[in-house]
């Protein structure tokens, strides 16, 4: 991947901080009798390589105010369980040992994020948010630019290229946006440097939650406790830069060569990481660019961006994003001709849940799911083929997938996991050979994945993950 620098460019509004990545959402002043400025944490779950928070320092400056960064934290977040909390209450004990060195005061309160926000608003000066794609994010921040009595600015700093700069409607495959984001890359992928804030004074006598102890805390909040914690992977800034780093010296090398074999570990298990926000996508790809330009290099960066800001893209421009209606119109209409072919084999929602099916290389990835909250990604598009293959219809097919993919996965629920469940039923994809079932839909088969991979040698790897995840709970 090679960026190119644009011909014209408007001058950053900070050291780093590119004018595209940040919108004033509503009309409203900024509060001349405000107490601080407040950054509503959301999305952007960390202290390092954050633009809200950078933007929100240099405001503050600016007003001579001091800052106060908040989040809030609810114990309802649609298809959130105990495992998926548990991960991100252990990054945001992250974030307030990060921000106490800085002498930002942090807050975690109790409460829908927007009711959270709206509330401490009110004795604001400005309110600054971080950027989230999914309908109830956006829904949040419409509410509170809409209610708060201040002026409400929006910065990016989940995707490398502003969705809206990209493109300006849904984009149909990793072909068409390619282009469009790359010619962004010189001018977006750039460090953004740690602005010092000058009022370090305590803006609110407001106490938030103890996050000393997340365990503690994560079991004062009503959360559906069905699928246990993982012990493999810990959540947070300073563990996602470790395994990124490993990643990097230890299995870099090989990524282009193994990324598709799932019976290797040659991954670089970021996904969780960016899903909370706990690591910059900027940050990570200027740390894989330090290294030697390659084939390695070009397949990481084009799995970190592109086919990670696709599905932004996807859920931005298309409102019906979790819904089979969404897909293109030529998979709907191969699906439905093919809907009454007959399956050689059918499985309710609970077996496939069960791992219970003939085939030991898709029970394995069930289980990998269910144990670890990962699953190799090689193996999830296996994963949900075979789920539209054995169920009943095609919509029942997707609305299992994203079932499954939500409440297991530690990065389900984002707009990866959208895009990757309706990829399996012909988003982003073209028509292929028409066959049973699937129509044109892309197929996959076992025989695919034994000429391709070494299944047997990954049911194994699972074996022994299961086995690893036990002892780890006996050790409590």
């Amino acid at each position: 991947m090679s960026p190119t620098k644009p011909a014209s460019a408007p001058d950053d509004l900070y050291p780093g901080l590119q004018p595209e990545r940040v919108q004033t959402l509503n009309d409203a002043d900024v509060a001349e009798d405000g107490a601080y400025v407040l950054y509503w944490m959301q999305q952007a779950q960390r202290a390092e390589l954050n633009h809200a928070l950078e933007y929100a320092v240099h405001r503050a400056n600016e007003l001579g105010r001091p800052l106060l960064v908040a989040f809030g934290l609810m114990d309802d977040y649609p298809e959130a369980n105990r495992r998926h909390y548990h991960f991100m209450l252990q990054g945001l004990a992250d974030v307030e040992a990060a921000l106490a060195k800085r002498d930002i005061t942090f807050v975690v309160l109790r409460g829908h994020p927007d009711d959270v926000a709206l509330r401490l608003a009110k004795e604001a000066s400005l309110v600054v948010c971080d950027r989230g794609y999914l309908r109830n994010q956006r829904e949040w921040r419409d509410r509170v630019a809409d209610e708060a009595p201040c002026s409400v600015v929006q910065v990016e700093s989940d995707v490398v290229v502003p969705v809206e700069l990209v493109s300006d409607h849904q984009e149909h495959a990793a072909r068409t946006i390619r282009p469009k984001i790359t010619k962004h890359l010189e001018r977006f992928l750039v460090e953004l440097p740690k602005a010092r804030l000058k009022d370090t004074s305590s803006p609110s006598k407001i106490k938030g939650e103890d996050l000393s102890d997340p365990d503690a805390l994560l079991d004062s909040l009503s959360l559906d406790d069905e699928v246990p914690v993982v012990p493999l992977f810990t959540g947070g800034t300073t563990a996602g830069k470790k395994v990124l780093r490993a990643f990097l010296a230890d299995h870099f090398d090989v990524y282009a060569e193994h990324r598709n074999q799932p019976q290797t570990s040659d991954v670089s298990h970021m996904s969780k990481y960016l899903h909370f926000g706990q690591l910059s996508v900027v940050w990570i790809a200027l740390e894989a660019s330090k290294k030697p330009a390659s084939e390695n290099r070009d397949d990481f960066l084009e799995e970190l961006i592109v086919r990670r800001e696709l599905p932004m893209n996807f859920v931005y421009f298309q409102p019906r994003y979790d819904q089979y209606s969404s897909l293109p119109d030529f998979a709907k209409k191969t699906l439905s001709e093919h809907e009454d072919d007959v399956r050689e084999h059918r499985y309710s929602r609970a077996e496939l849940e069960d791992a219970e099916t003939h085939d030991d290389y898709w029970n394995a990835a069930m289980r990998e799911m269910r144990a670890t909250g990962y699953m190799h990604n090689y193996m999830r598009m296996y994963w949900g083929k075979k789920i539209l293959e054995w169920s009943d219809t095609p919509e029942h097919a997707y609305a299992t997938a994203l079932y499954l993919n939500n409440k297991y996965f530690i990065d389900g629920r984002d707009a990866n996991s959208f895009a990757n469940v309706a990829w399996v039923f012909g988003q982003h994809d073209r028509g292929w050979t028409e066959r049973d079932v699937f129509g044109k839909v892309r197929y996959m088969n076992a025989a695919g994945l034994e000429r391709k991979a070494k299944p047997k040698e990954y049911v194994a790897k699972v074996d022994q993950l299961e086995r690893d995840v036990a002892g780890k709970n006996d050790e409590g």
